[in-house]
This record gives structure tokens, sequence and C-alpha cells, in this order.
């Protein structure tokens, strides 16, 4: 199946969702307005349908070989990733000081999300460069910075995080790495990594690893973490490429999903570099402070994650949306047609796809507010609006990461039952994308570990109060929908209010019971973040209508208007709905989840 980016809603939500306007108003930003980001996200499709795409079907039935250390990257993904570096979309979003380009993450992220849909294993690698370089930024010397940014946003090197061991999942206070120092600036770093995307490949000069370990004197737990640089090949002071280090590729794992990326198993100082035993690595800002700067790139990674959901699900949505329109199955029920018509006549399938863009388009809008936020909070020069914003973007972060992923299943799972019979079937497509999603509410923290954030962190430390605050928005909204004419908008307001009071009722449950009774706030955590990322992302479709409405009546692009104001009243009439459910969940469910015996699971 051809895939099509989905520019046209991208520049939508930017547009009147997002505030480009804005973000082009912010002194660093001045050259990034409409008529920029059209231009890049217009050539990104271009890029993305052309060269990516085809490889995703390939990529999932040759996904590339480890031999003796040595991984070979699928077939054609060496030729697409310097396409991709050549192109310079490698550093679009990153500082013009280091080579970057220096547009807003609002343009950023719509980019992201067509690399992934195109190809969800093949922009692993470049997001987790990208992750690599935002860490390097916040907490690199000048000389890390200098010596290792520029080659990365060049897409000559790439980047990998490397938290997870063998006993240390995500629990990091369980990291056994060490890194000894050895009075020259330098570490001695060994130890066993394990779930390393990309971590070994042959599509860059060089690979430089972020490596979380402990030094010899570092208090135990979450405290004593360091973050250290450690590159496959050293880099000598002219900038040129090295001894081999010694870290290496033991093996490669079988996936269910996204295969043409290789998760490496790596080994820290076992002798086999040319530098001596014991990886050759260098400090990251202070000692013991390793999971601060690590969680800078895992932030990054959270949110990218919730675009690669949003990529897929777009991905799945297109695919599945035209086999309805081929597929010949049974005659309509209403007797439309005399004979058999193709399955997209079909109440129940227009359901389905409805299901699957609407949860799409209102995940997409949330994310590219989020992102709006993240340009304002790290660039506008008034530093109360820039905090604002900050605080907004950190609320949305888990929401984001969290609902686009959980979507994700649910729109793949989705696209296999419109094909029927024919989706279970590899050749048809579908069923990949269902095996490559099941992987994105698992990494880089999984959705409990998204909700137990927006509990601990954003919900309760204020006692509610962002929450809340957030919640008066969704009202005004509300009331500009009542002082509207259009029945759509009179019926979403009523929605939106019954949602957003479940919404507050649960805030008001989680900031009361959350120290007196922590299992029962934490057995609906999940549910709870669905909730509020479901209210978030129905309050952006309820804007878009609007905006959709004044457009349609001004004779602007009617179609797309007019699908706009279909998939919204949709979104309305069946996923905000869920949010009954999800409040009774948190609200009554938490007793029945510590009801059953241990022994008896």
């Amino acid at each position: 199946m051809t895939f099509r980016a989905p520019v046209k809603d991208q520049l939508f939500c930017i547009k009147e969702l997002a505030g480009l306007d804005k973000i082009a108003q912010i002194p660093c930003f001045e050259d990034a307005g409409f008529d920029t980001a059209q231009a890049v996200l217009e050539e990104s499709a271009k890029f993305n349908e052309g060269v990516v795409a085809p490889l995703n079907w390939s990529g999932d039935q040759d996904h590339g070989s480890w031999d003796n250390g040595v991984v070979h990257a699928s077939p054609g993904f060496k030729e697409a990733y310097h396409a991709l570096a050549e192109a310079g979309w490698q550093g679009l979003q990153q500082p013009v000081e280091y080579g970057g380009q220096g547009l807003p993450k609002t343009i950023g992220a719509a980019c992201i999300e067509q690399m992934t849909a195109a190809n969800l294993s093949f922009s692993l690698c470049s997001i987790l460069t990208g992750g690599a370089i935002e860490a390097l930024l916040t907490g690199g010397s000048e000389d890390l910075k200098s010596r290792y940014i520029p080659k990365m946003i060049e897409g000559a090197w790439t980047g990998t995080m490397n938290l997870t061991e063998p006993q240390a999942g995500s629990d990091l206070a369980l990291v056994r790495s060490k890194a000894v120092p050895q009075g020259d600036g330098t570490y001695r770093v060994s130890g066993q990594k394990i779930f390393i995307t990309f971590g070994e490949h042959d599509m860059s000069e060089n690979i430089v690893h972020l490596v979380l370990a402990r030094t010899p004197d570092a208090p135990e737990g979450v405290k004593g973490i360091s973050l250290f640089v450690v590159p496959k090949f050293m880099v000598n002071e002219d900038g040129s490429l090295g001894k081999r280090n010694d870290v290496y590729c033991a093996s490669i794992e079988e996936k269910l999903g996204i295969k043409a990326s290789p998760t490496a198993v790596l080994v820290f100082g076992d002798g086999k570099g040319e530098v001596g035993e014991g990886a050759i690595g260098y400090i990251v800002g202070e000692e013991n402070r390793g999971l601060e700067y690590m969680f800078i790139m895992m932030n990054a990674a959270r949110f990218d994650v919730g675009m690669q959901g949003i990529g897929l699900s777009e991905r799945a949505y297109q695919h599945a949306a035209a086999y309805a329109k081929d597929r010949v199955q049974s005659r309509p029920v209403d007797g439309s047609q005399p004979g058999s018509a193709a399955i997209i006549h079909h109440p129940d399938v227009k359901r389905m796809l409805l299901t699957m863009r609407a949860l799409t388009e209102g995940a997409r809008a949330m994310a590219l507010v989020g992102a709006a936020a993240y340009d304002t909070a790290h660039h506008h020069p008034d530093a109360a609006v820039a905090k604002q914003a900050q605080t907004l973007y950190d609320f949305f972060v888990p929401l984001i990461k969290g609902f686009s992923t959980e979507n994700s299943v649910e729109i793949a799972s989705l696209g296999v039952q419109v094909h029927g019979g024919m989706g279970f079937i590899e050749e048809t497509g579908a069923a990949q994308y269902y095996r490559d999603a099941r992987i994105l509410p698992i990494y880089e923290g999984t959705t409990a570990i998204q909700a137990n954030d927006l509990i601990g962190r954003k919900t309760s430390r204020d006692g509610g109060a962002f929450a809340k605050a957030i919640a008066a928005q969704i009202a005004d909204t509300e009331g500009q929908l009542i002082a509207r004419s259009s029945a759509a908008g009179q019926k979403l307001a009523t929605q939106l209010k019954a949602s957003r009071e479940s919404f507050l009722q649960v805030v008001d449950f989680v900031v009361g019971n959350v120290k007196t009774n922590p299992n029962a706030v934490f057995a609906g955590s999940v549910a709870y973040l669905m909730l509020t990322a479901n209210l978030v992302a129905g309050w952006q479709m309820a804007r878009a209508l609007m905006v959709a409405e004044d457009k349609l009546a001004a004779g602007e692009d009617v179609p797309f208007m007019k699908a706009k104001i279909a998939t919204a009243r949709f979104y309305g009439d069946h996923i905000l709905a869920r949010i009954t459910s999800l409040r009774d969940t948190v609200l009554d469910g938490g007793d029945s989840v510590s009801g059953l015996d241990l022994d008896a699971f």
C-alpha cells in the first residue's frame, strides 16, 4: 500500500491548534512561520514516501544480521540513512551553532511522525541520536559538545541510550556497570547493557553510546549513577577516528516487531578493543548526577515515542481504509446496493475506521500542542510565560506517550479486524503494524510508569492545582461551543462538560487518597492517564471543530473541513464516552485489584 504523509492535517494542527504564529514571534524562530512549516513538511513527505516507506515491508522480511559482533543493517537502510543525513534531516531541530537548522519542535515533531509512519524501525536510529544530542547539550562539557554533536547532527555518527541491564529494567537503582577514573579525565567502563536500539550497525562511521554506570565510591541507588560518553571508535584531537574502543555487540534480539531495528546486547570492558581492557569513557556533567542528565534524553524519547504511536496509527488507518474501499463482501444492510459492496459501506467497518481516525487525529493534535509548549518553554524571552509553558509540556508528556502508544495497539488491532481473515496473513501488511505497535507502550517507560509520573509529579505534588487549571481552560472551550449555533458544537460542549466533571472527580480522589490509600490510587493510575489524555485530546478536537465549521462556512477546503467536523463529532460520541467508565474504574476499582490473595494468582 502506498503511504501518504498526513501533511494537511499536520499543518491544520500546527497552525490552528498549536499556534505556530505565536511560536514564530519568538526571536530565534522568526523564519519558522507557516510557509516554512509547509515547505518543510512537504519535503519531509517526499523523502519519507519515496525513500523510507518502501523499506518498511522489506525490512520486516529481511531485517539484517549479526556476524561475530558486526551488525549489517537491513538491505536499503544504509543508503536511506545516508540520504537522510545528506538532506539535513538529522539537524532539523538542533542548534545552528553546531550545524543544525534550529527549527521549532512544533515542526520537527510532525516530521518525526511522518518518518515513523513510513518506517518505524528505520526511524529509531535518527530519533535516538536526537535524544543523545539533547542530553549532551544539557549536561556535556564544551569539549564533549564540540567533539561529538556536530558529527551527530551531520549524520556521520549516531547515538544510543544505554540504561537497561539484565537485572535492571525500569529499576535503574539496580544498575551495576562500573566506571573507574584513570586520573587523566577518562574512565574505564565495564558491564553489560541490553535492549540497546541500534547499539551496533553499519550505517554510520561511529556510534556514540551514552552509558549509565557507577564510579567506585558512588552511593547505592539512583543517587550513585553517573553518565558517560563511550564512543565505538575513539576520536582523535583532529576529529578523525582512532582505535576501536572496548565495546562490542554480543548479540541482537529476535523480536515480535520492529525487526529491522537491531536491538543489541552490548558488552563494555571485555578486552576486545584496541585500547586495552575497559572501554574508555568521558563523564557527562558531574559524578552521581547521571540519571538527571539521562532523564533529559528519556523525556525527549518519551515524547518521540508518542509521535511513533501516532505515526504507526496513521499508517495502519490508511492501510485499513484503502482495503475497505476495495474489498467487496456482503450486501449493505440498508439495501442501498442490490448486490455485494465494498465493506466500507457496512456500519461497523465505518465505526472501526472512524475510531482509528479519531484516536489518531486527537492524539496528533494533543502532541503538536505539547510541542508548541516545549518551544515556548525553552525559547520564550518572558520567564513567566516560559515557566507556565514548561509546566504544560511536563503535564502533557506522559499523556502523549501513554495515550498515543496504547491507542496504536488498539488502532493496529482494528486494522487487522477491518481486513478480516486476510489481516491475519502477513503478506497483507496489517499484521506488521500490530506487531510493531506492541513495543510502544513498553519502551522508554511503560504506560504504568507514565501514569505513576502523572499522579506523583504532575497531579498530587501541587494538590491538583495545574490539573484543575487545565480543566478551567476546557470549560472556556465549552463556553465557546455553547455560544455557537451549530448542533454539533452544542452536543460536543455537553459531552466535554461531562468528561471534564468526571476528570475533576478523579483529580480530587487522587489528591485526597494518594498518601492515605496509595494502593487504591495507583491501581487506577493507567485508567487516570487514559481518562486525562482522552479529555485533553477531545478538547483539541472540540477546538478543531470550531475552526473547521468557520472555514467550511467560508467555503475553504470543503472536503477536508467536512471530514474534520465528522471526525470531531465521532470523537465526542464514541471516544469521550469512554471517560465515564474510566472514572468509575479509578474511583471504585482499587479494592478489587487487591482483593485476590497473592497465592491465588
